[in-house]
């Protein structure tokens, strides 16, 4: 059996990297290659991979929410998390949209071949420096408090896209993004762009620098 995988980064040397990595075995094909999460879930539906391999902190669309988009609407594909964050939050989060397996970046490498067969075989897998979640009891997390559609709104704002053009993205209209944007910022305690950007960052679902 040939195993079709779809790998989702931001970044291009990322994606040859881990192409590389799992093009050297013959079972092993990577069908298609995504800059973010939005990217990700259309060349999901697109392309039917038996495992996606998912950054978590991408543009446009988080991996966490990509993830749960892809698991909802393609349940037979299995998600492969990577990232930089090792809190015990983005873990449960990872798993709680349906991610099957959750890696370092750091240490990918070794564990990304593993991590393939392990959750085509149905099981889950944690890479090197990564504690599977004692409990499903989820961390308490400010994010809890918004739906999709706002988390969705949050990273378009951090990115500095206006709401005519959240609007365009979104399919909806300014006024419905003007309301999705002050009812999150009050679920948050948040009042300036500026700490909604670094909430962002700590929470992992924009990938982008203050």
């Amino acid at each position: 059996m040939t195993v079709r995988i779809l790998i989702a980064d931001d970044h291009a040397i990322v994606r040859e990297g881990l192409s590389m990595i799992l093009e050297a075995l013959d079972d092993l094909i990577v069908v298609g290659e995504a800059r973010d999460g939005r990217e990700a879930v259309a060349l999901a539906e697109a392309l039917r991979p038996d495992v996606v391999v998912m950054d978590i902190a991408m543009p446009e669309l988080n991996g966490i929410d990509a993830t749960r988009t892809i698991c909802e609407r393609l349940p037979g594909v299995a998600v492969i998390m990577l990232s930089m964050h090792n809190t015990s939050e983005h873990v449960f989060r990872a798993l709680q949209a349906g991610a099957r397996a959750y890696l370092l970046k750091e240490s990918a490498g070794a564990g990304l071949v593993t991590a393939v067969r392990t959750v085509v075989r149905g099981e889950n897998y944690f890479g090197e420096g990564v504690d599977a979640p004692a409990t499903q009891i989820s961390p308490k997390s400010p994010l809890e408090s918004l739906s999709q559609r706002e988390r969705e709104v949050v990273q378009l704002v951090v990115a500095g896209k206006t709401s005519a053009e959240i609007a365009l993205i979104l399919c909806l209209s300014p006024k419905s993004v003007e309301t999705y944007r002050s009812r999150l910022m009050t679920k948050l305690g948040v009042n300036n762009i500026s700490t909604l950007v670094k909430f962002a960052l700590q929470h992992g679902i924009t990938p982008f620098k203050i």
